[in-house]
């Protein structure tokens, strides 16, 4: 399967940069899409990173999963770029699997698409969600959209996606191979 993650100036680094490298070591096809006229695009962390290429130049029948990173303001500019909603809206009426964590599921929300589904976002975020049955959960995932909390939940979201574009035993085996714990002992 083929996906693509979307960023925009403002984008969470590690929400957006963590599925980028999990998929890579998976072996999906994923493309990092810039929403401006420039490749670089600065996170809300001040880190600058390049993109493979813009949306303008983007074919979005390449690719079957639609990926957003939180972060602000870059939940806010994903959820400006007409061209990413419209496609955004598309994916859902065909069925095809969108994801959203932290402040992004509010885009998801805003468009419609969580009415009537389990979802999960930052805290704070959860009247943006409209229509969607709130959970907790590090990771929901309801049909064809897939949504996570924040960046501490990267890894999960990541693996989660793994898990439906490969199998359970691939993203067990990705987090494996770069130590990762979800019951990891708290250091006080």
């Amino acid at each position: 399967m083929n996906t693509a993650i979307f960023f925009a100036d403002g984008f969470e680094e590690i929400e957006g940069l963590t599925v980028v490298d999990m998929f890579r070591r998976a072996g999906i096809s994923i493309q990092t899409v810039s929403i401006s006229d420039s490749l670089t695009v600065t996170g809300s962390h001040d880190i600058k990173v390049q993109a493979d290429c813009l949306l303008k130049d983007f074919d979005f029948n390449t690719v079957e999963m639609l990926i957003l990173p939180g972060g602000m303001p870059g939940t806010t500019n994903l959820s400006k770029c007409e061209p990413l909603c419209d496609a955004l809206m598309q994916f859902s009426r065909q069925g095809h699997y969108l994801a959203a964590i932290c402040a992004a599921p509010s885009i998801l929300g805003g468009l419609g698409i969580l009415n009537g589904r389990v979802a999960t976002c930052y805290p704070g975020f959860e009247k943006k969600l409209f229509g969607a049955y709130i959970t907790t959960d590090p990771v929901a995932k309801d049909g064809h959209v897939i949504t996570s909390r924040g960046m501490g939940t990267a890894i999960e979201f990541a693996s989660a996606l793994i898990a439906v574009i490969q199998d359970q035993e691939v993203a067990d085996k990705i987090k494996e191979s770069i130590l990762y714990s979800s019951d990891a002992p708290q250091i006080l």
